[in-house]
């Protein structure tokens, strides 16, 4: 990958232990780890952001279809900007950058059928303790310790993640 395909809208294949998917949305920024996106969910919808292990990514492109999805995306105003750029430099730094400015995040390990939201409550090495919240919107604190070299993808600030997260602090 270059900068030419910063801005641009385009379509990753993501592998998973058994399956793979299909991310789509404007790259805002990579490095040789990981992969900023500003996340497009369903057809022409902005809805978060994903950052991709840039070592399960199988394939990426730009045709027709991603082509288009930036062209209205563009004319409704949703072209990435420098604002929406996060520090990448290693994991420690993502996940407190994420809990400092957003309060939550979530992450997927080795498969997409289960995920984790929560925000850092402490990380030792390559192990992370979070506090995690629910699908109920009820924070918890006796989660297990994840090891960071298994997290495949991290969202944030999606439509799912923000309406959690406000429920959370209405119960408070």
């Amino acid at each position: 990958m270059n900068k030419r395909i910063l801005n641009k809208v385009f379509a990753f294949t993501f592998q998973y232990l058994d399956d793979e998917d299909i991310y789509t949305g404007y790259v805002i920024d990579f490095n040789d780890n990981w992969l900023l996106l500003k996340l497009v969910t369903v057809d022409y919808v902005a809805d978060g952001y994903v950052i991709l292990n840039t070592k399960f990514i199988k394939d990426y492109k730009r045709g027709e279809k991603q082509k288009f999805i930036q062209k209205i995306l563009d004319l409704k105003g949703k072209k990435p900007t420098d604002k929406e750029k996060i520090p990448l430099t290693d994991l420690k730094t993502i996940f407190t950058f994420l809990s400092e400015k957003y309060g939550l995040f979530q992450f997927d390990q080795r498969t997409q059928k289960a995920c984790w939201l929560g925000k850092v409550k402490k990380i030792t090495g390559n192990d992370m303790k979070i506090d995690y919240l629910n699908p109920r919107a009820i924070w918890s604190t006796t989660m297990p310790t994840y090891k960071l070299g298994n997290i495949r993808t991290i969202q944030f600030d999606t439509d799912y993640i923000n309406s959690l997260l406000l429920v959370a602090k209405k119960k408070k």
